[in-house]
């Protein structure tokens, strides 16, 4: 793979590990990110600090360094402040991708792939979602990722765009101790926080109908979701390419087994709290990874136990890193 990608929201945690797994796979990267989330110190590729919203900016960019593609996971993505502050939402995470989908046909750019979510499906009536269930998201965070599968798909249709769009689960686990979440709206940073302060984490609901009554995910590690980037970019090369692929690992856990994961991985006695559930949240999402898997040739390799082992080795150097 010799192209050059530019990557929205490079300097994140999932941004990082995708340059890293696009390097890897023998493509340059270039990074744009406003740094309201992502960190500066995870950049280590040509970097231009500034937000997509800005299309004049992006579209010089794209012709500078000639990029090939987009991979773009510039976003909001918090579901509850989603309930919260929905405007903000539609303003971050659809405004801004017709500018960059508008700043991409400027430049002559004709590959993108996408940061979707599984948060597209909304309540889910069945033990795993294919891509073809009906998408009914419950909360604005979701709207926004499938109303940007819309303007992606038109602008293909009306442009000759290729894109592959994924929807992710939830994802955890780090590569590298650097590039460890250092965001806390995700559950098992949550959890390691709470411990941080000597409190017990918290349960949002306790009475949803799953087997113990809390949420129940898949969960994703971070590195095989990056490989699942660098996998979607070689589908790209076809005319009229247009993918949806679920990346997920194919296996529910509910919030109370990944505390008790937490617990056995960090030696710590955890008695979560129950609380109210949270507005927008699902009792259940968990992936059917057949089409990817049959199309793309890729499958997840690490589990939840080491997702949460390489999480909590990376702590030190997050708490470090979030300090200075």
């Amino acid at each position: 793979m010799t192209d050059t990608w530019l990557v929205t929201g490079g300097a994140g945690y999932i941004g990082a590990h995708v340059v890293r797994s696009l390097q890897a796979a023998g493509a340059q990267a270039v990074v744009i990110d406003d740094l309201s989330t992502g960190d500066l110190r995870r950049v280590e590729v040509p970097f231009v600090e500034g937000d997509i919203a800005d299309r004049e900016l992006v579209a010089d960019t794209l012709r500078q360094h000639r990029i090939t593609g987009v991979v773009h996971l510039a976003a909001d993505k918090q579901v509850a402040e989603s309930m919260r502050h929905p405007l903000a939402y539609y303003r971050r995470n659809v405004f801004n991708l017709m500018q960059l989908l508008d700043a991409m046909a400027q430049a002559g750019v004709a590959k993108l792939v996408f940061s979707s979510s599984a948060a597209v499906y909304g309540m889910v009536d069945s033990a795993q979602v294919r891509e073809d269930h009906p998408t009914q998201p419950i909360n604005p965070y979701g709207e926004t990722k499938l109303i940007g599968e819309w303007l992606i798909r038109d602008q293909a249709r009306a442009t000759g765009l290729r894109f592959a769009a994924l929807r992710y689960f939830n994802v955890a686990g780090t590569a590298a101790p650097e590039l460890g979440d250092l965001g806390r709206s995700n559950l098992i940073p949550m959890v390691f926080d709470a411990l941080a302060r000597g409190d017990q984490p918290v349960i949002f609901g306790g009475r949803h109908p799953t087997p113990d009554g809390t949420c129940v995910r898949d969960f994703i590690h971070v590195q095989d979701l990056a490989d699942a980037h660098v996998a979607a970019i070689a589908t790209l090369d076809s005319p009229g390419a247009g993918h949806v692929f679920n990346v997920g690992c194919g296996r529910g856990y509910s919030v109370r087994e990944v505390i008790e994961m937490v617990a056995e991985v960090s030696g710590r006695s955890i008695a979560p709290l129950v609380g109210e559930a949270r507005p927008g949240d699902p009792a259940m999402v968990v992936a059917d990874t057949a089409h990817i898997s049959a199309t793309l040739g890729w499958r997840p390799r690490h589990d939840l136990r080491e997702m949460v082992r390489s999480a909590w080795h990376a702590q030190p150097q997050q708490l470090s890193a979030a300090q200075s």
